[in-house]
């Protein structure tokens, strides 16, 4: 980073870290996903010591399953948390991944949204440049994501005549990283205490031809929710540990 001041700087970021990491289980099933390890910290710090880079310091904390055990870990941490507005809302029933914002009071100009279980060096500067600059009411950062079929793929006429045989193709798509620019406009589309997930959200926004933009970047994207991700996180890490932890 320059010395210049981030795009990002001074705005507030929502965490969601209520899921119950069900594709980590059985590890998860009486910790909360957003504290699994990569190295000695959690996931969730390393996420948090990003986004302070970035001079983004009032983050909120979406809570659900466990949640007095990430309460309890920041407690423990008055070094980090003293360069935080670190603020927590709790539901005491999912509303999926956009509903829960419903819940985060004094959402009133652009603030960034993220899953609690990412490992990424993603520019957050560079992010919500990109959106002010496109004047979206909603940017979505996109990496790309090589899907492999594991197994011969065939292609055949309508007399179920062979045509062609694909040995184990793969097809490169381009995904959500489960970060996310909004503008305070997107919480009119979202009904409080009623479960939406951020999927919908975006159909429902393009349905009312709302312009909901993509940011596509090459950057290092790791969702630790994925059991061969988070392989690969801790794989990384064990190759540079110093700079993960100086994020």
């Amino acid at each position: 980073m320059t010395s210049a001041r981030s795009s990002a700087a001074g705005l507030r970021a929502v965490i969601l870290a209520g899921g119950k990491g069900t594709r980590l289980k059985p590890f998860t099933a009486n910790f909360p996903k957003p504290l699994v390890p990569v190295g000695d910290r959690p996931i969730l710090e390393l996420l948090i010591r990003r986004l302070i880079q970035f001079e983004v310091t009032d983050i909120t904390l979406s809570l659900g399953h466990l949640a007095e055990l990430i309460k309890a870990y920041f407690a423990c941490h008055p070094r980090l948390t003293e360069q935080l507005h670190l603020r927590y809302v709790q539901e005491e029933e999912p509303t999926g991944t956009a509903g829960s914002l419903a819940l985060v009071p004094d959402l009133d100009r652009t603030f960034l949204v993220m899953n609690g279980d990412l490992l990424t060096d993603l520019n957050f500067d560079a992010l919500v440049k990109y959106h002010l600059q496109q004047k979206a009411l909603l940017t979505i950062a996109t990496s790309s994501r090589n899907v492999k079929i594991d197994l011969g793929v065939l292609e055949f006429d309508q007399n179920h005549q062979i045509t062609r045989y694909i040995e184990k193709p793969e097809q490169s798509y381009h995904v959500s990283m489960g970060v996310y620019v909004y503008e305070p406009e997107v919480l009119k589309y979202i009904d409080r205490h009623r479960y939406l997930d951020f999927p919908d959200l975006v159909l429902r926004l393009l349905e009312k031809g709302r312009k909901v933009c993509s940011f596509p970047t090459n950057c290092l994207w790791l969702d630790v929710g994925r059991p061969d991700d988070y392989v690969k996180a801790q794989e990384l890490l064990a190759e540079n540990k110093a700079s993960f932890y100086g994020m």
